[in-house]
């Protein structure tokens, strides 16, 4: 497969995300670009599917859990053909199809409707079992916020998937550090995080995504490990990537009523 350029492809899945948030008046922008270049992996490089048959049993199965980020997911899955690229100009419009989080009867290639966070393990967990119960070869794949990690029921499911030893079940946590009102570790702190993956029985790394291709690496290969675990990989992001004044800035965290100044700027940022 052809070596992808992820600073030239990020670039242009942002510079759409300001093109859709510019006729829409609003986004979570920050939380949408610190995932860009996870999902561009997964998609570019690492997941099987089909946009023709979203339902193929076969294909891998992927969670956006922490489902605010979703304009992080929609561009590219209009670019692979899951639906038409004049729906991501509709977004959170009665006219189209695109929420300001996830649907999954409504949005073909979405897995699960996901927003009210914490909820996005426990059902890859559950997709996961089934592809084990039924001898099917996919994997699922949930990407989780940090912020989200405050939740119970990811440590719930944490559990159960170690008890169930399901080596089929990838977990990418965005780890920029932030949530929607401050600093993670001011607000709860994670730290030791990937100790704590590690006595939930998982198996863990850890990547830096200003170098996408360390996780490209690690998804091509085999991980290596005593016993079947689950995997937890630990991602290094950048909350607002991309865009410098929105980069670890709360504000964009979400933002609504953007101005023509605001959006120019953005414009203006992504050339720099």
């Amino acid at each position: 497969m052809n070596e992808i350029n992820y600073p030239m492809r990020g670039r242009s899945v942002r510079r759409k995300i300001v093109q859709i948030a510019a006729t829409a008046g609003r986004a979570h922008m920050a939380s949408a670009f610190s995932i860009i270049e996870i999902v561009l992996v997964l998609y570019d490089k690492i997941m099987k599917y089909d946009a023709q048959n979203p339902s193929w049993d076969a294909r891998d199965r992927f969670i956006l859990s922490k489902g605010h980020g979703c304009l992080g997911l929609y561009p590219v899955l209009a670019e692979k053909g899951f639906f038409p690229e004049e729906e991501l100009f509709k977004f959170c419009s009665s006219k189209g199809i695109l929420g300001g989080h996830p649907e999954h009867l409504r949005v073909p290639g979405i897995e699960a409707s996901t927003g009210a966070l914490g909820h996005g393990l426990s059902l890859g967990m559950g997709m996961a079992l089934r592809a084990k119960m039924d001898q099917l070869d996919y994997k699922t794949f949930v990407l989780v916020g940090d912020g989200e990690c405050n939740e119970g029921s990811v440590w719930e499911a944490a559990l159960g998937a170690a008890k169930h030893r399901l080596d089929n079940l990838i977990v990418l946590v965005d780890y920029n550090k932030h949530q929607s009102y401050g600093p993670v570790k001011e607000i709860c702190n994670l730290e030791p995080f990937v100790d704590k993956w590690k006595s939930f029985g998982w198996e863990v790394r850890e990547v830096d995504m200003d170098q996408p291709h360390q996780l490209e690496t690690l998804l091509s290969s085999e991980v290596n490990y005593d016993g079947k675990k689950p995997i937890a990989i630990i991602c290094h992001t950048i909350k607002g990537k991309g865009i410098s004044f929105c980069e670890n800035n709360l504000e964009w965290h979400h933002k609504s009523k953007l101005t023509p100044e605001e959006i120019k700027a953005l414009y203006q940022a992504l050339e720099e």
